[in-house]
């Protein structure tokens, strides 16, 4: 396959432990964001070939439902001294086909080769219950059982994450697993089909499709051999996988958008908060779901606040992340991402907001660059206040009392992350009891710990990951009710 004379790189799907092309012969071209240029050629998969797929993972799960649970930890163990091993190699993947910068690279990929030890060690710590009975000589037993094929729908933002997050659960539990990555960032997913070769996880327990989702996430939502949905993407995709879920009454866990709020009172450590809140805004080039989206100041500090943000927002540097590995910010994903920022930022200051910094593409290569932006003078009901950005975009508002920034804050259809900065204890505990969000960060950035729990509210989502509520989802209950002779109950 050649492209401008220049060969590019060509995975291949992972199915019931083998890698093929489809045979409809289509490819999806994989482009670098940050240099606009193609890298790399992946199959686009028939309904057939997910339908295959679907298939080697139920049959599969007949026998990986029995294998001892340490074993199957084992396996994990063993794919993330694989990741570790590869490591190098990996976070250079994730670069040219994500546009992360190096240190945020580093981190997604040595972080998921954690979490497959994290899941591997709850081989011998999910549990079920032992209850007392109203019945003379009877137990009852709440057991923990796998659900059975679980598909995997994979977004862009954190392709190898992602894979850790889904796969490290569903696999420990006794599950078995069809994953689909995005079409934009497939690379990873489907070099990840060779770990599992390697380290020998038995045929059809692992499988991996590219393609479109109208054909592959269709399948995978509503085929009936399917268990559990496990989505991270927008509200849209999450609503389209419910409804084809509904049709079989399979389990959905969702991930889905955020309009992270970050209140900022007037004993706040002001320096503290700047910093932490850029730092949560540009992660990941500003396309995190749970990066701070707006921001709520104190009149009080609103000046002092909105000029040091600004003026700290406009230092982040934006480059091509495998050309310059000291920069702040790589590209934006791809073109319409690229366009949907521009165009909520030239909407908002048409309205009257006010550019503090940025506001503007960068011209970068071929790539799909956007200045790290701050915008004040906007209002509550606005567009750039109401709808997620995904992109390095801040704007601000004040407010008078904490009561005011709450409601502010909770005025929104997402409900995933939230922050606060105050050194006031009063104020850190009204927000964490009264700010409608999974997550609320006091003094820090927007980050959580594989053994906590990432579950939003609201339209952010349904179900969650991490820790032991994330390896829940996977799992189901079932009772039993063990009687002995109730005449023997006394001896």
């Amino acid at each position: 396959m050649t492209q401008n004379s220049v060969a590019l790189k060509h995975y291949q799907m992972y199915i019931n432990g083998e890698f093929k092309d489809s045979t409809s012969g289509n490819l999806i071209t994989v482009i670098n964001p940050a240099t606009g240029e193609p890298i790399s050629t992946v199959p686009s998969a028939t309904l057939d070939e997910t339908r295959e797929a679907i298939d080697a993972a139920y049959e599969a799960q007949k026998s990986w439902k029995k294998v001892p649970a340490a074993t199957r930890g084992q396996y994990l163990h063993d794919v993330a001294t694989e990741v570790r091993k590869d490591s190098a190699h990996l976070i250079a993947m994730l670069q040219e086909e994500q546009g992360k910068i190096k240190s945020l690279a580093t981190t997604e990929i040595m972080f998921s080769a954690d979490y497959f030890d994290y899941m591997a060690s709850a081989s011998r710590t999910y549990e079920g219950e032992i209850l007392q009975s109203d019945n003379p000589n009877e137990s009852i037993m709440i057991d923990k059982q796998p659900i059975g094929v679980a598909a995997g729908i994979l977004p862009w933002n954190f392709p190898f994450f992602l894979i850790a997050r889904k796969m490290g659960p569903a696999l420990v539990t006794g599950n078995t697993i069809v994953m689909k990555p995005s079409t934009d960032t497939p690379n990873l997913g489907l070099e990840f089909g060779k770990i599992c070769e390697k380290v020998g996880i038995p045929k059809g327990v692992v499988n991996i499709v590219t393609g479109p989702g109208a054909v592959i996430g269709d399948e995978l939502s509503k085929n009936k051999k399917i268990g559990i949905i496990s989505l991270t993407g927008s509200v849209n995709s999450g609503k389209r996988v419910m409804a084809a879920a509904a049709t079989h009454m399979a389990k959905v866990s969702l991930e889905l958008g955020g309009k992270a709020p970050a209140i900022v009172c007037k004993d706040a450590d002001i320096d503290l908060a700047v910093q932490s809140i850029i730092d949560s805004r540009v992660d990941n080039n500003g396309q995190l779901c749970n990066n701070c989206e707006r921001v709520y100041v104190q009149e009080d500090v609103a000046d002092e606040f909105t000029k040091k943000l600004a003026t700290k927002m406009g230092e982040v540097t934006v480059g091509d992340p495998m050309a310059h590995e000291d920069i702040g910010m790589g590209p934006l994903i791809n073109q319409a991402a690229l366009d949907k920022v521009s165009g909520m930022v030239d909407r908002a200051v048409k309205a009257g907001g006010k550019l503090e910094t940025g506001g503007h593409v960068v011209k970068i290569a071929r790539g799909f660059f956007f200045e790290p932006t701050v915008i004040s003078n906007v209002k509550q009901d606005s567009e750039i206040v109401q709808d997620e950005i995904f992109g390095p975009v801040l704007p601000v508002l004040t407010f008078k009392t904490l009561d005011d920034a709450i409601e502010m804050a909770n005025d929104s259809d997402f409900g995933l992350t939230s922050s606060i900065f105050t050194e006031n204890l009063d104020n850190a505990m009204r927000a964490s009891k009264e700010l409608e969000d999974g997550e609320t960060y006091i003094n820090r950035f927007n980050f959580e710990a594989m053994n906590g729990s990432h579950s939003g509210w609201k339209e952010s989502g349904i179900g969650g990951d991490d820790g032991k509520h994330g390896i829940e989802e996977f799992l189901n209950t079932h009772v039993i009710y063990l009687q002995g002779h109730p005449e023997k109950a006394n001896g």
